[in-house]
């Protein structure tokens, strides 16, 4: 249906013009005759006028009718003729118009075949530029009108056929005689086609192709890469291998040159997008670039790159992991990736000062992590503590971190009983929670949609998660609606990570994993019971700044004033900051109060470090032992 008409009265319009234009002169004619008569004898009155008025029009209505039929049986007497006499010519004009053109056929057939390649391109590009996502809804409304419009556009040309036979008999010819002479590959609409994408990066400022497809035109599947060049900002992809074989994605918005870097680490169902979904005026991300800051967005395993070194990996193994690989793992890798590439790039950009010419780290490096990134971050600083081992940070901002649970509403109590008394059972079944086939993730995404378009149903969905998350005020609903929850991927929570988490909720201390029997804890940690991590808060030996959300109901402001209440009783540098927020607010929600506070605490790192914190404090130890031992 184009410009609101449909094609039934679009047919209905084509075949009454003519006949309407026609016979409108005969009608106005007599009654300008009969009005002129009528007018020399007496003044007409006006019911008599439109009596006339109306008879005259009955009468060419009349006319109109009879002459329609007339002209279509005469039409039908004298096909035959036609047809004998038009025959000859048309095959005659149709071999010489063959013989001219076959002298200019291959350039005008290439010139056609580029212009609407050209031609196809441009709205294709147009049309994934202005088309976004749709809804369940909308999709079944869109459905029923392109049903209705085959349906009469079907009947138009076939009431069309059956009305203009010698039409009908040239397309035909004219279709017989394109096949015997091939035609012109062109792209279809639907048929993925390589659409040039300009993607800003300082590492490979071309152009590349992007393939694109009807599948992704009614859905928005960007990324963060997308995002993040959409803005104009560059960007670089950064692939880690762990120690355990698995392979993430380490996103990186580049300032190749600077000595500042942030890392920034998501929380739980989240990924890299969440620091650069508000855009250019509300992201973390794009704040600190613009103060000068080298960004790196990471991302957990099982979120983004699901990857691994083992092709042939079972999906039971893949899962297989809980917050300890976080900490452990997925972390040191992407720090010491950050570290590595930042020390080839100082090196080779020539701006290190000779006094620090020696030195293991010439750039600092600050962490801002939300929720179970938080927990993480800690984890990761903790045990490198333990184990002697350079963390390479100079400051933590924790946004709401995870770690202790237990002041939490009934509801997730219920959850967190429930889920420790099924847990064998569901254990051999159950590897990770996410939407496992695309086609599901399309309808998730779309769903998403209906509940942004249709405000009664996404303001039923946004109470109802509410309750369930104990009366947490975020933007549920608009989170859903992200680009990073599409069709082809979506963040999922392996089963040992909800496991993690209801054990800590349940112990009420912040432990690491409890692998269920004293042998297995005595082989990972070297004693029967989980390491509480929270026993270890003297080591941490940078500068840490908390925030929490009055209205996050999630992680609750008394769980983040437990870890500050350690930290602080065990002689930690530590802030302490609560805003009017709920729980997703701190990553998908533009505030800049927040954003201003983020900025000051990470103005407070210098530009320049003489030795890395971790190792000075551990020299320190180290003298003041042998000083010791020699009293």
């Amino acid at each position: 249906m184009e410009n609101g008409a449909s094609s039934f009265n679009q047919f209905i319009h084509e075949h009454s013009f003519d006949s309407d234009t026609s016979s409108s002169s005969v009608d106005y004619s007599s009654e300008e005759e009969e009005q002129y008569t009528d007018e020399t004898i007496c003044p007409p009155s006006p019911l008599s006028q439109s009596s006339r008025v109306s008879r005259a029009r009955s009468l060419s209505r009349r006319n109109r009718h009879w002459m329609h039929w007339f002209r279509y049986i005469v039409s039908w007497l004298l096909f035959p003729i036609k047809f004998m006499l038009g025959l000859p010519l048309f095959i005659y004009a149709l071999s010489r118009g063959r013989r001219a053109s076959r002298t200019s056929e291959n350039f005008q057939s290439s010139h056609v075949q580029a212009r609407k390649r050209l031609q196809t391109l441009r709205d294709q590009v147009i049309q994934s530029a202005t088309d976004r996502r749709r809804g369940v809804v909308e999709d079944l409304h869109l459905a029923i009108e392109i049903t209705i419009e085959a349906v009469f556009d079907f009947f138009h040309k076939a009431a069309h056929c059956l009305l203009s036979p010698i039409d009908t008999l040239k397309k035909l010819v004219k279709w017989f005689s394109s096949d015997n002479s091939g035609h012109v590959d062109v792209p279809t609409v639907g048929s993925g086609v390589s659409v040039p994408v300009d993607t800003l990066s300082e590492s490979d400022p071309t152009p590349r192709q992007r393939k694109t497809g009807f599948h992704s035109l009614n859905t928005d599947a960007r990324t963060c890469q997308d995002v993040i060049t959409e803005l104009g900002y560059p960007y670089e992809a950064l692939r880690v291998v762990t120690d355990d074989g698995y392979i993430l994605l380490l996103e990186r918005i580049p300032r190749r040159d600077a000595r500042k870097v942030v890392y920034l680490q998501h929380g739980i169902f989240d990924s890299s997008m969440g620091w650069v979904s508000n855009g250019v005026v509300g992201s973390p991300a794009f704040a600190a670039y613009d103060q000068g800051y080298d960004v790196f967005l990471g991302n957990f395993r099982g979120l983004v790159s699901r990857e691994h070194v083992d092709k042939n990996i079972s999906s039971r193994r893949y899962w297989k992991y809980s917050i300890n690989e976080h900490g452990t793992q997925d972390i040191p890798a992407m720090i010491e990736r950050i570290h590595q590439t930042k020390v080839t790039e100082l090196e080779n950009s020539q701006k290190i000062v000779e006094e620090e010419s020696g030195n293991d780290q010439p750039y600092k490096l600050c962490a801002i992590c939300h929720s179970l990134g938080g927990a993480a971050i800690l984890m990761y600083i903790l045990t490198r503590r333990i184990e002697v081992k350079p963390h390479r940070l100079s400051r933590l901002i924790l946004l709401s971190p995870a770690g202790f649970h237990h002041d939490s509403n009934p509801v997730f109590t219920m959850m967190e009983c429930l889920f420790l008394l099924l847990s064998p059972l569901l254990a051999p079944f159950v590897s990770a929670f996410y939407i496992p086939t695309r086609f599901f993730r399309m309808l998730f995404n779309k769903l998403a949609r209906d509940f942004h378009n249709l405000p009664a149903v996404g303001g039923l969905v946004q109470t109802l998660i509410s309750y369930l998350v104990g009366g947490d005020s975020s933007n549920w609903v608009g989170v859903l609606g992200l680009p990073h929850y599409n069709m082809n991927d979506m963040p999922a929570v392996s089963f040992r990570v909800a496991l993690h988490l209801a054990q800590i909720k349940h112990t009420r201390k912040f432990m690491m994993f409890d692998y269920g029997s004293a042998a297995a804890n005595m082989k990972a940690y070297g004693s029967p019971q989980p390491l509480d991590l929270g026993e270890f808060y003297s080591l941490i030996d940078i500068p840490v700044d908390l925030v929490a959300g009055r209205k996050d109901k999630v992680i609750r402001p008394s769980m983040v004033r437990k870890h500050y209440k350690l930290m602080k009783d065990a002689g930690v540098e530590v802030s302490y900051n609560e805003f009017e927020y709920a729980h997703l607010d701190f990553t998908f929600s533009h505030h800049e109060e927040l954003l201003a506070y983020v900025m000051s605490r990470l103005i407070l790192v210098g530009a320049s470090m003489k030795q890395q914190p971790g190792q000075k404090s551990l020299k320190n130890r180290r003298k003041e032992g042998q000083t010791s031992s020699s009293r």
